[in-house]
């Protein structure tokens, strides 16, 4: 067994954990930003609701964040 290229290996997959959480976060705030300059507070609050509901497997905010989810695309 060659401990330097799994050693190599280790690192190079380092490397591409860092740059997909570096993609991520970019791409997250370019949404928030997004939401945030259309529909205000409340489109935040939104997405926190439906990320929480997501992650955690909680249907109450999940219910919650889509009802106001679709509540801001009937002022818009």
């Amino acid at each position: 067994m060659d401990w330097n290229l799994i050693a190599s290996q280790e690192v190079f997959a380092g490397g591409v954990m860092i740059a997909l959480q570096l993609l991520c976060t970019v791409f997250l705030m370019g949404l928030d930003q997004l939401f945030q300059s259309r529909f205000g507070a409340l489109g935040i609050l939104c997405l926190f609701l439906l990320g929480v509901g997501v992650r955690a497997r909680n249907t109450a905010c999940l219910s919650v964040g889509a009802v106001v989810f679709v509540l801001l695309m009937t002022q818009a």
